[in-house]
């Protein structure tokens, strides 16, 4: 597994992808993934990092580490797009524009009462 994943570039280094493994972060088929875990065509891999889950489905095993497109046509990525953020407008001033006048701070606190709570 551990080897797998370094060929396949989801890690920089095998000493990475075997920690990955044993913190739990790697599962094949929904059963936790030892280091050692042997890797077929079919499994589906779930691999944890940066706080999101990367849903794969395993096409070709591979031992040795390859160039990126190679490496991109070994797997399936299932993992679902994020849901969109919703752009939260901010008050903000051009730098060097100086104080605001007072219909500009009217405004500025007007803005701020309707985006609090």
């Amino acid at each position: 597994m551990d080897r797998w994943l370094w060929a396949v570039r989801l890690t920089k280094t095998r000493p990475d992808a075997a920690a990955a493994c044993r913190g739990g972060h790697v599962r094949v088929n929904d059963k936790p993934a030892k280091p050692a875990t042997t890797v077929v065509p079919g499994d589906e891999v779930r691999y944890r990092v940066a706080g999101t889950t990367k849903i794969l489905d395993v096409v070709r095993v591979i031992q040795k580490r390859v160039g990126a497109p190679d490496a991109a046509t070994c797997y399936v990525d299932r993992t679902p797009k994020p849901p969109p953020e919703t752009a939260i407008p901010v008050a903000r001033r051009d730098r060097g524009a100086g104080r605001p006048t007072k219909r500009e701070r009217r405004v500025l606190d007007a803005f701020r009462s309707q985006q609090e709570p």
